[in-house]
């Protein structure tokens, strides 16, 4: 199938252009656009489609050094490193802010304010480009950056110039954007703060529903709405992607207007099996209803990828993308940085950067390197994200460890805009057990592990602060 006809089966010609009345800017006719805590993992990429689309962009933010440093170095945008009302440009019409940042904890909004320019959140600015497109938004608890990576790999793979804002690098992307000129775009959604309320999609994958963010969603069933919530925003003549081994998922389903794919392990219209797990390859089946797609081989490792591609694989089929482009595109993908990512050996161990910070996601981590090492001794060393998480969630946490025969827990990786306090590092250790302790410090780690470690380890620096500097640390 040509690439023209292929993309006259996705989607229809022309969309309307749909900005958020509650906003009341228009990011089209922004020409100078400002970001205020540009390294922000999705302020990168939404600096990048900017740029791309022919607009001056420039930004600050803090010193320290991330992952999206090299990415905005090598799209060859400009920023600063530390806030300063002077760092603000005399010729801006438009400032994009952090949501992380605000008048009252930056000078930078504080100055922007004072000067009455136009300001948007970069949830807000993204979602005036994404509901102007043919919008596909991947969204769920776990499993978004993987799945939403993966989606637009394949989408490209088959020929489609689209745009994608992914959570953190992609490889074969050289950056964690997609800047392409045509009508599809892709996002990975991020449910905090409910920034889902802000987008039109055509199209949602819905991973899995499992109670996260408790600083925001106070219970459950408040995190629960707004993922339903966003399943009927979807247009009669879109499409969801559900998966339905997810109980939760199959209710927030339930009202949806649109058409309904499932998938699962043992339910849903798309249903897979796993038949060999190789060194980091991968293989399995997938069943459309009772018709048998043969075989489909990945990098990825874990049942969890492959219930992700399973849910790529249900998506780009109903989007007319054909089998065989799918099947060759999952074969090459890489997969996202920070996601099971091989750093290295130290001693002949290897050394695995995983972004899981939540206790469904530390399982599922822990059980694919465990399938992946069924000989070696697992080390774990992680690094619990926000207090609020970590409280709400800690029984959770102390069980979720099982696959690990060694576990360090690092400080907790606080947030802005939470108290401190109300549970410990120290805490956690205790309560997972006689294999866990807690080490107070990246250097002190390195240096423990710099005299324990062997070709009989493995070492896994787990969650969303940044335990992986023990990996750099340990190269001093």
């Amino acid at each position: 199938m040509k690439s023209n006809q292929l993309k006259n089966k996705i989607y229809p010609r022309t969309f309307p252009q749909v900005i958020p009345e509650s906003v009341g800017i228009n990011l089209v006719k922004a020409k100078n656009i400002y970001f205020i805590g540009i390294k922000g993992v999705g302020m990168t990429a939404l600096a990048q489609i900017l740029r791309a689309q022919g607009k001056i962009v420039s930004g600050s933010d803090t010193p320290e050094k991330f992952f999206t440093d090299k990415v905005l170095k090598r799209a060859k945008i400009k920023f600063s490193e530390g806030f300063s009302a002077q760092n603000l440009p005399d010729k801006v019409s438009l400032v994009i802010r952090s949501s992380a940042y605000a008048a009252n904890n930056n000078i930078e909004v504080a100055a922007t304010l004072k000067r009455k320019l136009p300001i948007l959140t970069q949830a807000e600015a993204l979602a005036q480009i994404f509901n102007s497109k043919f919008g596909i938004a991947v969204c769920g608890s776990h499993g978004k950056t993987t799945t939403s990576a993966l989606l637009a790999f394949v989408l490209r793979q088959a020929g489609l110039d689209l745009t994608a804002a992914i959570g953190s690098v992609v490889p074969q992307f050289r950056g964690n954007a997609l800047t392409g000129r045509g009508k599809i775009m892709v996002i990975e959604a991020d449910e905090y703060q409910n920034k889902l309320k802000l987008y039109q999609p055509k199209v949602v994958v819905l991973n899995n529903i499992d109670y996260d963010h408790p600083d925001w969603f106070k219970t459950p069933a408040a995190y629960q709405q707004a993922f339903a919530d966003f399943a009927q925003k979807i247009p009669k003549s879109g499409l969801l992607v559900a998966n339905f081994g997810d109980k939760q998922v199959v209710q927030a389903a339930e009202k949806c207007r649109c058409k309904v794919v499932s998938y699962g392990k043992q339910t849903g219209n798309f249903r897979f099996k796993i038949l060999d797990l190789r060194f980091n390859q991968q293989y399995f089946k997938v069943w459309r209803q009772d018709k048998d797609l043969g075989k489909f081989k990945m990098k990825l490792i874990g049942e969890h990828n492959v219930q992700n591609a399973t849910a790529v694989i249900a998506a780009c089929l109903e989007l007319k993308v054909p089998l065989s482009k799918i099947k060759q595109a999952l074969a090459k993908f890489k997969g996202a940085a920070r996601r099971l990512e091989i750093l290295g050996k130290y001693k002949g161990a290897p050394f695995i950067d995983d972004y899981a910070h939540h206790p469904t996601e530390i399982q599922a981590t822990l059980l694919a390197l465990r399938q992946q090492y069924p000989r070696q001794k697992i080390i774990c060393a992680f690094m619990p994200h926000t207090y609020t998480r970590t409280k709400a969630l800690f029984k959770e946490f102390a069980k979720s460890f099982i696959n690990a025969d060694e576990v360090i827990i690092l400080p907790i990786y606080g947030s802005a805009r939470e108290k401190q306090g109300g549970v410990s590092s120290e805490d956690l250790a205790k309560k997972i057990g006689k294999n866990a302790h807690y080490i107070a410090s990246i250097n002190a780690c390195a240096a423990y592990l710099k005299q324990r470690v062997n070709k009989n380890n493995v070492v896994v620096l787990m969650g969303a602060g940044d335990a992986f500097r023990v990996w750099g640390t340990l190269q001093m």
